[in-house]
């Protein structure tokens, strides 16, 4: 005889629960079918002739029994998750669909400090899951439940390292703009908080399973309404106020180019605009490190004006930073410098992702350099400053 699979078994809770119900007049077929919603395993009616069978077999109390009925009624059939067993998880997926749902309304105003504090529970929900599921213990030795930040401290954090950028970003934004009016700053760090949307439905399907996404909930976008151009430019040329232009810069503090261009940490995306009627104009979002985002940065690229953007010569950047900060500055320090900060390659075969863009670019028919206005305004400004000066100057430079 085959040996039976202790997951087709009832559980001894099960049995009790099972013989109540018997006791209550309840049909074999309906009994088994309570007891199979939401199993892994299913059992079959055998299951519940032998509950019946056995005399010996103890009853559950009226409280056990409308317990798990009302258990039973409590899981979602879409996700799997009980609003009794799996409560973290559900409050976790509910705080980031308010947090999303708080930053799209169009009828309120107060939106940073709601979407960073409703995130910052989901967050906390969903990794205490995590650690109660691998047997950490989520308390400290005051009883205090551990909080976001000391998990994304712990050696096992179960996140990346861009994701848990983005959250201590999110944390500082949570706690410098506490009580403060933002002066309608809130579209400056959206590529923040649609990276913390889509880290966290990324990671709760890695830890739980994709049934527990919420992209059939809700648009992750931040942004459901069409953005005027104007609009889009108003956005980038807001003056923040100098509270909130210093938690920017507390932001990105002693990160990497590398990190803040992480994915993970904010969410970046190509545009084109797309030519239609006034009715249906829109602008279309291509993710990154697609073939078509490629497409679409090779035509921006092939048809910049370089003249344009980058219009000086290696001689016209020294005679000009020399001329503006009034201390020598020759050749041979405009080497070191483009050295120093990494620009360009020192050959003249560049491939495009050795040149910094911001600063210069490669002329193939003339297989030479130019270098843009910014180039000129950074050698300026660090040239009059001694500590960056010496250490530009301090670049050695030889043959290859």
């Amino acid at each position: 005889m085959a040996k039976r699979s202790k997951q087709g078994s009832l559980a001894a809770p099960e049995k009790r629960v099972a013989k109540a119900l018997l006791q209550r007049g309840w049909r074999n077929q309906d009994i088994q079918d309570l007891i199979n919603q939401g199993r892994t395993a299913t059992i079959n009616s055998a299951r519940i002739t032998e509950v019946k069978k056995n005399e010996g077999q103890k009853c559950a109390s009226e409280k056990e029994t409308n317990l798990y009925i009302a258990k039973k009624a409590a899981i979602d059939p879409k996700t799997g998750l009980n609003l009794y067993d799996d409560e973290r998880l559900v409050r976790a997926r509910e705080a980031m669909i308010l947090a999303v749902q708080t930053f799209n309304s169009p009828g309120v105003n107060f939106k940073t400090e709601v979407f960073s504090v409703l995130a910052n529970i989901a967050w906390t929900y969903l990794l205490h899951q995590h650690y109660e599921r691998t047997k950490v213990s989520i308390y400290n030795s005051d009883g205090q439940s551990l909080s976001l930040t000391a998990m994304l401290e712990r050696p096992d954090c179960p996140v990346s390292e861009g994701t848990k950028n983005n959250l201590r970003a999110l944390k500082l934004i949570r706690d410098k703009v506490e009580h403060h009016l933002l002066g309608g700053v809130d579209p400056d760090w959206h590529a923040l908080y649609q990276a913390c949307c889509l880290n966290f439905d990324r990671t709760i399907c890695e830890l739980f399973g994709d049934r527990l996404s919420l992209s059939s909930e809700l648009s992750l976008a931040l942004q459901f309404a069409r953005m005027e151009i104007g609009q889009l430019g108003s956005v980038q040329s807001h003056q923040l106020p100098k509270k909130i232009k210093a938690v920017d810069a507390q932001l990105a503090e002693g990160m990497t180019d590398e990190q803040i261009a992480d994915l993970h940490y904010q969410f970046g995306v190509v545009y084109t605009l797309t030519s239609t009627s006034k009715s249906k104009a829109h602008i279309r979002f291509v993710l990154p490190d697609t073939p078509e985002a490629e497409a679409i940065e090779n035509i921006l690229v092939k048809y910049k004006d370089a003249g344009k953007s980058h219009p000086f010569r290696a001689s016209d950047v020294t005679k000009l930073v020399d001329e503006r900060t009034e201390e020598k500055f020759t050749s041979h320090n405009h080497t070191q410098a483009w050295r120093f900060h990494k620009v360009r390659p020192r050959n003249f075969k560049p491939e495009s992702k050795q040149v910094n863009g911001k600063f210069c670019t490669y002329h193939s028919l003339h297989k030479d350099y130019s270098y843009s206005q910014d180039w000129v305004d950074l050698l300026a400004s660090e040239w009059t400053d001694p500590k960056k000066r010496n250490k530009i100057k301090a670049v050695k430079l030889n043959k290859s």
